[in-house]
């Protein structure tokens, strides 16, 4: 016992270590201007689509949801934003998709900014600050939580975890676990969400609705009533140049369920913006968007629903042969709340698709 708690304290200590070098070199580049030079690796006409979930603080007081799913606190969103406009031309849904398709030509350096899932800090936080520098924008919505009052299950189960007062407890799936602080008591959490995402949508729905009882968690109706868009928010930024994109109906991993449900996740998301905002829907984001969470057959439902473009979470940016080759697989960034300024430069010049290291 005590050899393993020394590797696993030095290997821990290791990483610690890794990343404070890493983070040192990349504020020095930054610092030295190093990273738009980067970006000549994949040509002026490469395509950089961000890719964003939430815009909050995940350390105010109070704040009891999953803060992995924080992409940027409000001042950090501007400063990228600001950084953005120095060095980007922001294009639209509509300019990336004509584009795709042969029909106009994008401006050098062209970037999208994206945003999954509908939460309401979209419209709070971001929406200002996009507004401010005249930046189009794309949502991609979960429908079934639009105007509703139920969560997302990683934002349930951290609900779950910040409120209960237990330190041990028979978590669904995972048997008995223990914590003894708030550090252990996250890795807990973390480690029950991912393994999650490897389940049967069934088999995850049933485990996400005993979490409450297993760790004594009495959850109010209210709890999450302000968490995600209404319809009428919606509404009112598609009037202000807001374009929205499906990202299906209850947000399952699309290849753990079947060809016929993903199919009616998908036209009924499809189907729920047209009717609400009267907008065409022709682009959709893959929930998770890793590589295994999507598949030839799923783009082909996408194609026949009368989508020309899916992106994914595999990290980019896109030379413009590759996206047109794979407009149902387009590469996005993933934008975390841990990504100082030289952090975030480094990912939207291409290094985290460059070197092959986490996002």
């Amino acid at each position: 016992m005590k050899t393993s708690r020394l590797l696993s304290g030095g290997l821990s200590s290791a990483i610690v270590s890794d990343m404070s070098l890493r983070h040192s070199l990349l504020s020095a580049a930054f610092r030295a201007r190093l990273f738009p030079p980067l970006r000549r690796i994949w040509g002026a006409q490469a395509l950089t689509v961000l890719a964003y979930h939430r815009v909050t603080d995940p350390v105010q007081a109070g704040f009891d949801t999953f803060a992995p799913n924080v992409s940027a606190t409000p001042v950090h969103f501007a400063a990228q934003m600001d950084f953005v406009a120095r060095h980007f031309n922001v294009v639209s849904l509509a300019d990336a998709q004509n584009w795709l398709a042969g029909q106009r030509p994008l401006p050098l350096h062209p970037l999208l900014i994206t945003f999954d899932d509908g939460y309401r800090d979209n419209l709070e936080h971001a929406f200002p600050v996009l507004q401010q520098h005249g930046f189009p924008a794309v949502i991609f919505l979960a429908t079934n939580y639009i105007g509703q009052k139920k969560p997302f299950f990683w934002d349930l189960a951290a609900y779950c975890f910040y409120h209960t007062q237990k330190d041990t407890a028979v978590l669904p799936l995972a048997g008995p676990q223990q914590w003894a602080d708030e550090k252990t008591r996250s890795r807990v959490m973390y480690q029950w969400l991912e393994s999650l995402k490897w389940l049967p949508n069934a088999a995850k729905e049933t485990a996400v609705q005993q979490l409450p009882d297993s760790l004594d968690v009495a959850i109010p109706a209210d709890a999450f009533a302000r968490l995600c868009l209404s319809w009428d928010q919606v509404r009112r930024m598609a009037a202000a140049g807001i374009t929205f994109g499906a990202h299906t109906q209850n947000h399952p991993i699309l290849t753990r369920i079947s060809l016929e449900e993903a199919e009616k996740e998908i036209r009924g998301s499809q189907a729920r913006i047209v009717n609400e905002t009267g907008q065409p829907v022709t682009a959709f984001a893959y929930p998770n968007g890793q590589a295994a969470d999507f598949n030839p057959a799923l783009q082909e439902i996408l194609q026949r629903a009368g989508f020309n473009a899916a992106f994914t979470l595999l990290p980019g940016p896109t030379r413009p042969a590759e996206a047109r080759r794979t407009p149902f697989a387009l590469r996005r960034i993933l934008i975390s709340h841990r990504d100082d300024l030289p952090r975030f430069a480094a990912k939207v010049m291409g290094f985290t698709r460059l070197t092959g290291l986490p996002g």
